[in-house]
């Protein structure tokens, strides 16, 4: 039992290396696991008689002489569904190992109140679709989803969603029946998704400390410490959008405080400061404003300056708490980092201690909008990880699915 319990995790690990690698040789493998090259070389073969990963010669190494086989994650048998909840937007993709996005599908979301009904019936057909046009012999491993609100661990219960009231939702039991896959819903945090996908994909990849900053109409936060996600006692922790900056005179926040960081450096607060309509709103209207201060207009600029103020507080505040090695923006704060950035670091120097703030790196994100997607796809992929022969033996192909 002992040695079966090991040479799982051993056949996992490896998976896990290729699969957020993408190409890794034998020798890397063998360094990384620390296991012998011939144990390497038969976890190599199990996994590639699954069909989960292929050796081939590197691309375009420039050396003389016959070079050393590379592994590869195998992109046409197992696939996970993963699915993307912004304000604005749905989002649905198929998604192979390797990270590979073999399709998707989206569609506008509008912000009406609470609307689980309308967006499980969406997502569930988009799903379904990217189920059935997979190929016959095709394992799907895995459903995960991000949301963005607070989500209860374990089954996928929207405990409170401020911009579109969502309240003791049952969004992954939900979509889990209206799929009909028989597979359960692993449902997580935007902005939590998105740090672990920016870790282990993006900006910052292998580090072990970090955090991310995910912009829509408020703000969400990420915290990776010491390579691990900080989730708090019930699983709530890291609302780094409701950490007041400005208590006594604060915009009035979604959830029902004043001065969060998410109300002052928020969409809407951004689009009052420049002096934009409320019917304008949504990722077109924060790029437009960010387009309009590159352009050199006087209303944009000021809005930059003095959301990136707010912003540099709350960061600040941040660096003297975790003192991270980088800080990552994505989201709708992707589009705005980049002209405020000098106010951001101003108050970096003014208000964080000089040991918290040496090293730390400020980022955008790497993975765009698509941070919170591929956070969605890790937590499908996070059975087969943990057990890759385990899960293909009891998982029907796509065709005896449908």
């Amino acid at each position: 039992m002992v040695q079966e319990e090991i040479r799982r995790n051993n056949v996992g690990t490896l998976l896990r290396h290729v699969h957020l690698g993408g190409s890794v040789s034998r020798t890397a493998l063998s360094e990384r696991m620390r296991l012998n090259r011939s144990t390497i070389m038969a976890l190599i073969a199990e996994l590639t008689r699954a069909g989960l990963v292929r050796e081939e010669l590197p691309q375009g190494t420039g050396r003389a002489g016959r070079p050393s086989l590379v592994v590869r994650p195998e992109s046409g048998r197992a696939y996970v569904l993963a699915f993307d909840v912004a304000v604005d937007r749905l989002v649905a993709a198929r998604v192979a190992l390797g990270g590979i996005v073999l399709d998707r599908r989206e569609a506008v979301r509008p912000r009406a109140g609470a609307d689980l009904d309308r967006v499980v019936e969406v997502l569930a057909e988009f799903g379904r679709r990217l189920h059935g046009e997979a190929p016959p012999d095709a394992l799907c491993v895995g459903v995960g989803a991000s949301y963005c609100g607070m989500i209860r661990p374990g089954d996928g219960m929207v405990r409170f969603g401020p911009d579109l009231g969502w309240v003791d939702q049952a969004f992954g039991a939900e979509l889990g029946r209206r799929l009909g896959l028989g597979l359960p819903v692993s449902v997580g945090n935007e902005a939590h998704l998105g740090a672990l996908a920016e870790q282990q994909r993006g900006a910052g990849a292998n580090l072990q400390n970090l955090i991310y900053l995910h912009g829509d109409v408020g703000v969400g936060g990420g915290i990776i410490v010491g390579g691990k996600l900080l989730d708090g006692d019930s699983g709530y922790g890291c609302e780094l959008g409701h950490m007041v900056v400005n208590p006594y005179d604060g915009r009035p926040c979604g959830c029902g405080s004043h001065g969060c960081l998410e109300a002052e450096v928020g969409e809407r607060a951004l689009l009052d400061a420049a002096g934009r309509p409320a019917e304008l709103f949504g990722r077109d209207a924060v790029r437009a404003v960010a387009d309009d201060a590159d352009r050199g207009d006087p209303a944009a600029q000021e809005a930059l300056h003095r959301i990136g103020d707010w912003l540099g507080i709350g960061v600040a505040n941040l660096c003297n708490l975790f003192n991270p090695g980088m800080v990552i923006f994505g989201g709708t704060l992707r589009e705005i980092y980049p002209g405020m950035a000098a106010q951001v670091r101003a108050r970096i120097a003014a208000n964080a201690l000089p040991v918290a703030r040496e090293r730390v790196r400020l980022r955008t994100s790497a993975l765009g909008y698509d941070a919170t997607l591929a956070g969605a796809a890790e937590l499908g992929f996070s059975g087969l990880l943990a057990d890759p022969l385990g899960v293909l033996a009891r998982t029907a192909p796509c065709s005896a699915r449908r």
